[in-house]
């Protein structure tokens, strides 16, 4: 997905927008980069994070940068900030997300003889470039940023340092999160609120859909005003938000532990510890405990020094190899057990066999899973979520195809928890991944657990609806 942070300040902000933006490394597998502005050009650099933690890469370099205003990110599609200069002036730019319809934007671009695009990833124009494009059609930055929100299809919050001040800008239908934090002198934004309080930061404001604002060291102003209609994304509390954030004022690991104790309030099942899957899943576990006073264990344990998560080598076969190697049983406490493990979701379901294998090989009477969220039915069109080469490599779509012969004309059966369809479908994925049981939490509690208007979170990746 992806995270931005961003700073300005009376005084040097070199180490805020450091630590800030590493507090956003969950969030990203490809690139780390920030841009300081010096006072009289940008100071930027980007490094690869695939295999080495954003830190590592930037605290050698912390010492030939100053300035009072910056700006960073996290990135799991194109190197950035880009640092930019056109009619508008000097900027540097950042952006989360994902457009779809990036050929297009490219396209009616050309039209202009003079536009080309340097940025490219793989031959794929990078999507921050597009957008540093857009906005340099219009006569301003407010105006450019309202133009991007109306162009893009999908999804696109941005960060934009001025030698002025920084402009935040919400993705139009507010599936990412964007919120301020002041101290004494500063102001930041931040994709997190989990940055705020090691550097000293309050929560102040929340971006709405579609806001912008502008950051100085003397305040904020508001730009542009929030729409009123919102899909922000369910799976910043189920997976991919950090448990010490908060968002539309739900804090992750709350609903998590809300999420967990709805699941076992449906349960009668016979299990002796209840566990979960590191990271994401273990608060999800935590409520279920709580809730059906079984004991809550580490039937294996996250060995957290060397290896990187899992999702990040692109390749499937090496993302395989990290999961499996970085979870450590413990035999003894496995042994004989009748085990539960939470999981925040199941993609693919592959690396989740591999564990399930790796229990059973340690003697473990029984493994069952309950996943925190429904079945993955659709891939995710709006930000980078579940995206893979085909919607078939996930594991529901997979079993839906086997049980019909081919894919099916509607898949709003598969969708509805009443029906045999749905229940088809989740025993033959419990059957093909050597589950002792399995059960998906169902949309109306998940969102419960979330605690805002249903129609205010998108449930796109599990109904299919917009």
């Amino acid at each position: 997905m992806g995270g931005l942070f961003g700073v300005v300040s009376r005084e040097d902000c070199v180490m805020d927008v450091y630590f800030g933006t590493d507090y956003h490394s969950h969030l990203g597998t490809c690139r780390g980069g920030m841009a300081i502005w010096g006072g009289s050009c940008f100071n930027r650099s980007i490094h690869n994070i695939e295999s080495t933690q954003f830190r590592a890469k930037f605290e050698a370099e912390l010492s030939k940068k100053s300035g009072n205003m910056g700006i960073g990110c996290i990135s799991d599609t194109d190197p950035q900030p880009l640092t930019v200069r056109s009619h508008l002036g000097q900027y540097a730019i950042s952006t989360v997300g994902r457009i779809n319809n990036l050929d297009e934007i490219a396209e009616k671009a050309f039209s202009n003889r003079n536009i080309h695009f340097l940025e490219t990833n793989k031959g794929v124009i990078s999507p921050t470039e597009l957008v540093s494009v857009i906005i340099d059609h219009e006569d301003s930055f407010k105006e450019g940023l309202l133009r991007a929100q109306e162009l893009i299809q999908g999804s696109c919050s941005v960060l934009l340092l001025t030698p002025k001040g920084i402009y935040a800008s919400r993705d139009r239908l507010g599936r990412t999160p964007l919120m301020v934090g002041s101290k004494e002198g500063a102001y930041c934004i931040s994709s997190e609120s989990c940055t705020f309080a090691n550097l000293g930061y309050k929560s102040d404001y929340e971006l709405g859909p579609g806001e912008i604002v502008f950051l100085t060291p003397e305040g904020v102003e508001q730009v542009s005003p929030p729409g009123d209609k919102m899909k922000i994304c369910a799976f910043l509390w189920v997976y991919y938000g950090y448990p010490s954030s908060t968002y539309e004022g739900m804090n992750v690991e709350v609903m998590r532990y809300r999420n967990g104790a709805a699941m076992a309030k449906n349960e009668d099942l016979e299990i002796d510890i209840v566990a979960g899957i590191p990271d994401s899943g273990l608060g999800h576990a935590i409520g279920y405990s709580n809730q059906s006073k079984v004991p809550y264990g580490r039937p294996f344990i996250k060995y957290t020094p060397t290896w990187s998560r899992s999702f990040m080598p692109q390749d499937q076969d090496i993302r395989n190899l990290v999961a499996r190697m970085k979870l450590m049983p413990i035999p003894e406490i496995v042994a004989d057990k009748r085990l539960l493990f939470c999981d925040d979701s199941i993609v693919r379901g592959t690396q989740l066999r591999e564990t399930v294998d790796l229990l059973y090989k340690c003697s473990a009477k029984e493994v069952h899973i309950r996943s925190a969220c429904p079945p993955i039915v659709f891939g995710c069109k709006y930000l980078n979520f579940s995206a893979s080469r085909s919607e078939m490599d996930l594991a529901a779509r997979q079993a839906i195809k086997e049980l019909e012969g081919k894919e099916p004309d509607s898949l709003e059966e598969y969708c509805n928890q009443a029906t045999d369809k749905y229940h088809n479908m989740v025993d033959l994925i419990c059957r093909r991944l050597n589950f002792s049981s399995l059960k998906y939490q169902n949309i109306r509690d998940m969102i419960e657990a979330i605690g805002i208007c249903k129609d205010k979170v998108c449930t796109y990746c599990w109904n299919g609806k917009e």
